[in-house]
């Protein structure tokens, strides 16, 4: 238990940290029938063969092309969940590949896990999980730039996995890179809006690829963000009806 204390305390303690310097300028069909030594009749014949080899493998990248993008799906769904960091995940770390000990530095890893919750805050849904590396001090914007990539996980519903920038000062988009379950197929783009940097976060996925509609108890009528949202106490304490079945821990 004490080192559980202590784990938890520098966990909360890093936060705290990462807040503070966010506050300061931181951180083929290439060969002809010629080719094949086949005779033909007269020039006519050979020109066919000719113009019929030559065209042969642009008819079939453009039907296979065209049955592959008429096959996915585009239709557009949205969904909204809220990220908070609790302090109770040992999250964020800190991997020091920099030069100076005391401060975020250009190359160092961030790896992360927090807890999701879906947009009207009244169901725990699971995790966040994966890593950061920070490639930028923004110091005019008093801020960092970090490149990403991770996955929001759903329980049974499975996950949707991401990459991009993570800004600190302002909202970004990243990429919707794949995902498995009720999302399997899925593309598309991912909208982070950073409320309180970096403990509250807020996302609005806009899904293509995935064939069937969302569960409806993901795609509720969200919480406006703000600075002040947290979820419901039911849901904090992932009591019985609060938390989707089998919600990521």
């Amino acid at each position: 238990m004490i080192m559980a204390s202590s784990a938890a305390a520098a966990s909360i303690s890093l936060v705290r940290n990462l807040s503070r310097h966010h506050q300061t300028p931181l951180l083929g069909y290439s060969s002809s029938f010629h080719n094949l030594r086949i005779s033909s009749n007269g020039p006519a014949l050979s020109a066919r063969s000719r113009s019929t080899t030559s065209s042969t493998p642009g008819f079939f990248r453009t039907m296979c092309s065209s049955s592959s993008e008429n096959s996915r799906p585009t239709k557009i769904q949205e969904l909204n969940v809220y990220e908070f960091n609790e302090g109770d995940r040992h999250s964020p770390a800190v991997l020091k590949l920099g030069k100076n000990p005391q401060q975020l530095c250009i190359g160092d890893l961030v790896p992360f896990t927090n807890k999701l919750y879906t947009g009207d805050l009244k169901k725990r849904v699971g995790i966040t999980a994966g890593l950061c590396v920070l490639i930028q001090h923004v110091p005019e914007k008093k801020g960092e730039r970090f490149e990403a990539s991770y996955s929001f996980y759903f329980g049974e519903y499975g996950h949707i996995s991401v990459q991009g920038p993570y800004l600190t000062y302002e909202d970004t988009l990243l990429a919707i890179t794949g995902g498995s379950g009720v999302f399997e197929g899925a593309y598309g783009q991912v909208k982070l809006r950073q409320l309180v940097y970096p403990t509250k976060l807020f996302y609005t996925f806009y899904l293509k690829g995935v064939v069937s509609d969302l569960p409806v108890e993901l795609t509720g009528k969200h919480v406006e963000p703000s600075k002040d949202v947290k979820p419901a106490a039911e849901a904090q304490a992932a009591q019985p009806g609060a938390t989707i079945i089998n919600f990521t821990e």
